[in-house]
């Protein structure tokens, strides 16, 4: 890493740009996040879950409504990082929601472990790069109980490597319990 890009990172970190809320699932993750965005004039909700089925289509019309019209949402399943990269700037704020969906969505589509650690650096580089508060929501998933099936463990495993890399360069995380969020980093 170059002085100056250390340097920057630095004063990135002091403003806390880019934050991270973890938490169960219904743990008030969504609403601590739209919090953190701050009220700035121009804010994305980047959701990544999709309507496959009528309670899924559901939960998404009751996060919408909940949000109010002050936020312009983007449906983007799988392309965050060349979501991040052509409309980032136009924000002031921009929420993620959730990278665990994301994740989700990845391996539904057949992409390999390598290849889903690879987007996670290219969307953390992407993050870097724009000057908008970026809020990204997750799930932890390492609380509970170790999955019987082995594709849930690969699953568990894997989105904990994602939460750790995502993480580590995060300027502050936070993690929600009961719709208290407590910052950790």
């Amino acid at each position: 890493m170059t002085v100056s890009r250390a340097i920057q990172k630095r004063k990135r970190r002091s403003r806390d740009q880019f934050l991270l809320v973890i938490g169960g699932a219904s743990s008030g993750k969504s609403a601590a996040a739209l919090d953190l965005a701050g009220k700035s004039a121009k804010r994305a909700f980047v959701a990544t879950g999709e309507p496959l089925d009528e309670e899924m289509a559901e939960r998404i019309l009751r996060h919408r409504a909940s949000r109010g019209g002050s936020w312009e949402t983007h449906e983007v399943p799988s392309d965050l990082v060349e979501w991040m990269k052509k409309h980032s700037v136009e924000y002031q704020s921009i929420v993620i929601d959730c990278l665990t969906l994301w994740l989700s969505n990845l391996l539904g589509r057949g992409l390999a472990d390598s290849r889903i650690s690879e987007l996670v650096s290219d969307l953390l580089q992407a993050i870097r790069a724009t000057t908008a508060r970026v809020v990204v929501v997750t799930n932890e998933l390492g609380l509970g109980l170790v999955p019987m099936e082995a594709m849930a463990r690969r699953f568990r495993d894997l989105a904990g490597q994602v939460n750790q890399q995502v993480a580590a360069e995060a300027d502050a995380v936070y993690f929600v319990m009961s719709g208290l969020p407590a910052r950790i980093k």
